[in-house]
């Protein structure tokens, strides 16, 4: 009985750390991330115009997963960063490529969080 409960406890404290690691991981910030909050106030000012009441952007991009790149083999990292227009909330995606030491912007989209339907 006891090598399996020792078994157990091993097991549940190996649990215990992986998900510590994993959770300082996601809140280590990309490399990447001011440069994609500084992106999304310059691209909500092109679509809006710097005089825009109530006009906000949040300070940190979240790391929302990778895409393959359109030629080669490469991945793109996906940043996400929220903007806020009165009532109205947008979502941005700015894709990184994935070159260490460096924040190369490949791609932009701007989509509004509503339902038009």
């Amino acid at each position: 009985m006891k090598p399996i409960a020792f078994a157990a406890g091993a097991f549940a404290a190996g649990l215990m750390l992986a998900s510590a690691g994993s959770a300082r991981a996601a809140e280590t910030a990309h490399p990447c991330s001011a440069d994609a909050v500084t992106h999304a106030r310059a691209l909500m000012a092109f679509h809006f115009g710097e005089g825009l009441p109530d006009f906000q952007v949040d300070d940190t991009a979240k790391l929302t997963g990778t895409v393959k790149a359109l030629r080669g083999e490469g991945r793109f990292d996906v940043l996400e960063v929220w903007a806020y227009v009165i009532k109205t909330e947008y979502r941005m995606h700015f894709l990184y490529a994935q070159i260490p030491g460096d924040c190369v912007l490949m791609g932009q989209e701007i989509l509004e969080a509503s339902d038009p339907y």
